[in-house]
């Protein structure tokens, strides 16, 4: 099982969703900003250094909000989203296709990775 972190990032009534590059699995779904835990990271240490690599931001990670498991054909993940909040920085497309702030209500607008369903569930139901 692959350890998973990604950041709940808000802006006023808007949350961050960036867009995977075409070349990588799972290439061109949404997803929140995060990736994979290195050996000997923390949780909240690996998610400061995915969005300082993947959006030149620096983050400050607060409570988790949600946890999943999911199996994918090729491997299966526990992620665990974070809610955090962007410390410095005006977040680039580094490593994404492109980034988007969406409300809620615009969900339904973007093909997300399958993980990430079960959370989106959470913030239609309205959970912030």
């Amino acid at each position: 099982m692959v350890e998973v972190v990604a950041a709940l990032i808000w802006q006023g009534d808007t949350f961050m969703i960036c867009q995977r590059p075409a070349h990588k699995a799972r290439g061109l779904l949404w997803e929140f900003v995060g990736g994979k835990v290195e050996p000997g990271e923390t949780r909240q240490q690996a998610l400061v250094r995915e969005c300082r690599e993947e959006l030149a931001v620096t983050l400050e990670v607060g409570e988790p909000y949600m946890e999943v498991t999911h199996e994918y054909p090729d491997l299966t993940v526990h992620l665990t989203l974070f809610r955090a909040s962007i410390l410095q920085g005006t977040p680039q497309k580094l490593e994404h296709n492109d980034i988007r702030w969406i409300t809620v209500g615009e969900i339904d607008q973007y093909p997300f990775c399958p993980a990430d369903e079960v959370i989106l569930e959470q913030l239609r139901a309205g959970r912030r």
